[in-house]
């Protein structure tokens, strides 16, 4: 799995809103009523996850979670990291 372009990562963050690069990373902090609902998502993702066998790296406070996605083998971003981040966000699609 190659490392994406710039053109090609700008693009592929045009099709996930709040999602942003920073650096050889992706990343969106998504916020919660309460600690249950941050949980109940961290678990969620974990699922996505396992079933992708790719893992972010997650940052997890009281009502809120940080996603951070980076393929490290490829040494950046992939279409692996924004096919992932979409079925995160697909979590909140009703």
């Amino acid at each position: 799995m190659g490392q994406l372009s710039p053109t090609e990562i700008e693009s592929r963050l045009g099709g996930l809103p709040g999602w942003q690069q920073n650096g050889s990373c992706i990343n969106k902090t998504y916020a919660f009523k309460d600690y249950y609902q941050t949980i109940a998502f961290v678990n969620a993702v974990a699922w996505i996850s396992h079933r992708e066998d790719h893992h972010p790296d997650l940052a997890v406070s009281y009502n809120a979670c940080r996603i951070s996605y980076s393929t490290h083998s490829a040494g950046g971003l992939t279409d692996r990291d924004f096919d992932c981040a979409a079925l995160v966000d697909a979590l909140f699609r009703p």
